[in-house]
């Protein structure tokens, strides 16, 4: 996979981009990472992105031109998905990570002041995502968190190849405890069943105790899940306790 970023900050994604699962993806040939700046396609010398809006208001806006140039010059021609971090954009989930991941071009647009001319959004973009109900100084951050999201995925990028498989969200439920060693630490025991070698009753604890965590912390996630009738049984054993 190719990933542009084009930012007003790239200096930001320096230690990002160069550390732990990032740096790992790019050293594997999975994914080839890349931050622009918006300002070097600026068509003035003095490299002005932003302008007043027009009809008064506070605040700067994200000038047409050099988004438009930029894109078309990083794309030359091809048609990736073009990606704008904006608070207004669909919420981020895994199963968007999921959709993103199978994409072999990625191009992220992070702006900053008040926000983007309208003809960024509607005639460049093709996808607009938020993380969050939260408004960030500008949309590095954002892009961020969704590359490492997306790049995690990629096949040969984890040590374990199904290691992501049940990450929170990515079953639907969130994910189950995990214990190591010690056994017994100050008397705080690992559960029986995980010290068993049986692996059957292990997977259907771990499932459980899945069930168990996305009631008491996201129960919302189950309204959308189809449940099977053991599934639902034990959910309803659990109210009842």
């Amino acid at each position: 996979m190719n990933i542009h970023v084009l930012s007003l900050f790239p200096d930001m994604f320096t230690g990002v981009f160069g550390s732990s699962i990032l740096k790992k993806a790019q050293e594997k040939e999975a994914v080839s990472l890349s931050v622009s700046d918006i300002r070097d396609f600026s068509n003035n010398k003095h490299k002005q992105v932003d302008d007043y809006p027009y009809g008064g208001g506070a605040g700067m806006v994200l000038k047409p031109e050099p988004m438009f140039q930029a894109v078309e010059t990083i794309t030359e021609g091809r048609s990736p998905r073009i990606i704008l971090m904006c608070p207004q954009g669909e919420r981020f989930t895994q199963k968007k990570a999921e959709e993103l991941a199978k994409e072999e071009e990625l191009v992220f647009l992070c702006g900053h002041y008040e926000g983007y001319d309208e003809r960024i959004r509607t005639n460049l973009v093709t996808d607009e995502i938020s993380i969050g109900d939260f408004v960030l100084t500008g949309g590095e951050l954002a892009a961020m968190t969704v590359i490492d999201a997306v790049v995690r995925l990629l096949p040969g990028v984890l040590g374990q190849e199904n290691s992501h498989i049940q990450d929170s969200f990515s079953t639907g439920l969130l994910e189950h405890p995990h214990y190591t060693r010690p056994a017994d630490f100050r008397g705080m025991k690992v559960p029986d069943v995980l010290l068993s070698g049986n692996h059957a009753n292990i997977d259907k604890w771990r499932e459980q105790e899945s069930l168990r965590r996305t009631l008491e912390r996201r129960p919302d996630l189950l309204e959308h899940m189809e449940l099977t009738p053991e599934q639902k049984a034990f959910i309803e054993r659990l109210k009842s306790e």
